[in-house]
């Protein structure tokens, strides 16, 4: 069932040039989309081999969570372009990865998850529980209430024994390095999550914690007074020097979170500032140079040559949160737009690599494939074609329209029920134990120190 899929989309995908894309045209947008989503399909596997160390994750070097990050973008791409050819397969790899308390703590890779890691599964999660994405298996619960098992997992590690609080980038002790970390993503995630969690239940606790994670994130400054998003502090010194590199990625997930806030609270103006802010700062990974003009890139690598595989999937995350912010607060589509129809194109000309010119490269602003192709090359050209089809689909749902659909035949909603959510937000009373001895050493740290005499340019 699951190879039948993905070679039913090969074929639709087979002749279409992405470099010609008319991003004015819907038929266009959508043959270079199925053409991105099958070369990203294409570094995937583990439908195939189907054992638990394959299942749902991409073969080295991509980590656990940038799996959890290619099933976000592939949700995106069934939600914005109607093709439900990959539905199957990715109902298989967010089931299989569940976990034993259903809250996305999998045992088998527990020597690579962090708090961040966890965040991005979430996002898929929560993008399948908002669209009603269908859950046909009776033994796991709703999505919406794997979501909420998620966060309830991570609450109980807010940690007030330094900084005044905050999450640690990692979770487990066997993973030293980061768990004096406090970085944004794992904060700016569980940000995100309280937001949707909110909007999507109804339930204030959320909403309470999703300012209380603001509210901290400004006071330690990993947001400043300009909404630029730094990437974390170091917690033995009580987070006294922030971090000021800065990554696409991070900037996205608190637009994002500020943008759903803005539309459940029914157009408040601090959140309409705020994502207004995120968005105006968001200018700083656009328009490298004069003639590249609105152009994504991801400013802390790409002009230096440094960026690891990891951060060659960042401008995906900017890009699907960008279009998504749209759907909550509509005035800013026209900025929004602006930014990301220049970077479709260019992105789409920059995936002309390979034997049969669709293979996408890292740099978008030289004007065609730049020889450097990877999963996260695939993902950020992806995300950001299919999003200028998010105007036409349906916005995410939230309390009273989720369901939980159990079959892809249930158009009419007759056999769905509506999800009461998990509707108390109180946290998991154990915290995990970790089983792996393997020590586990991200790539943040590697990098800090290579370019630590860059952070000046990008403050």
């Amino acid at each position: 069932m699951y190879m039948k899929s993905v070679r039913a989309a090969a074929l639709a995908a087979a002749f279409t040039s992405p470099k010609d894309i008319d991003i004015n045209d819907s038929t266009s947008i959508r043959s270079v989309a199925s053409t991105l989503a099958y070369g990203t399909m294409a570094w995937y596997s583990g439908n195939v081999t189907d054992t638990p160390e394959t299942i749902a994750v991409f073969p080295s070097p991509y980590y656990w969570w940038q799996a959890g990050a290619a099933w976000g973008a592939m949700l995106d791409y069934s939600h914005y372009t109607g093709d439900t050819s990959y539905d199957d397969v990715i109902t298989q790899a967010l089931l299989s990865q569940v976990g034993p308390k259903f809250d996305f703590m999998v045992p088998l890779h527990y020597g690579s998850e962090g708090n961040d890691d966890q965040a991005f599964w979430s996002f898929a999660i929560l993008e399948a529980a908002e669209r009603n994405f269908p859950q046909p298996d009776d033994t796991i619960p709703p999505w919406l209430d794997i979501a909420s098992n998620i966060w309830n997992s991570m609450v109980v590690r807010w940690n007030t024994s330094s900084c005044g609080g905050g999450l640690a980038w990692q979770i487990f002790e066997s993973n030293p390095n980061g768990m004096h970390y406090k970085n944004s993503v794992s904060n700016g995630g569980f940000f995100q999550m309280s937001a949707r969690l909110a909007r999507a239940t109804g339930n204030d606790t959320y909403l309470q914690w999703a300012e209380k994670v603001w509210d901290w994130s400004e006071k330690v400054g990993f947001v400043d007074g300009n909404y630029n998003v730094y990437d974390g502090a170091d917690s033995t010194d009580n987070c006294a020097e922030v971090n000021k590199l800065s990554f696409s990625y991070a900037q996205g997930i608190y637009m994002y979170g500020a943008a759903v806030l803005y539309n459940h609270t029914n157009g408040d103006k601090t959140w309409e500032n705020r994502t207004s802010g995120l968005l105006k700062a968001a200018d700083s990974y656009f328009s490298p140079y004069p003639n590249a003009t609105n152009i994504m890139y991801e400013h802390a690598c790409e002009p230096y040559e440094v960026c690891n595989t990891d951060m060659k999937s960042f401008k995906g995350y900017l890009s699907r949160f960008m279009w998504a912010t749209t759907r909550m607060m509509p005035s800013t589509l026209p900025r929004v737009q602006t930014l990301l129809n220049a970077s479709a194109i260019a992105a789409s000309k920059a995936c002309s690599g390979g034997n049969n010119g669709t293979v996408c490269g890292q740099k978008w602003y030289v004007g065609g494939f730049d020889g450097v192709s990877g999963l996260g090359q695939q993902m950020t050209a992806l995300e950001t074609v299919q999003g200028l089809l998010a105007q036409e689909a349906s916005p995410p749902f939230k309390a009273g329209e989720i369901k939980h659909v159990k079959g892809s035949n249930d158009t009419d909603g007759s056999s769905a029920t509506t999800n009461p959510a998990a509707t108390s937000a109180t946290p998991t009373p154990t915290r995990r134990s970790n089983s792996v001895g393997s020590i586990y050493v991200d790539w943040r740290w590697t990098f800090l120190t290579l370019t630590s005499a860059l952070v000046l340019g990008f403050a």
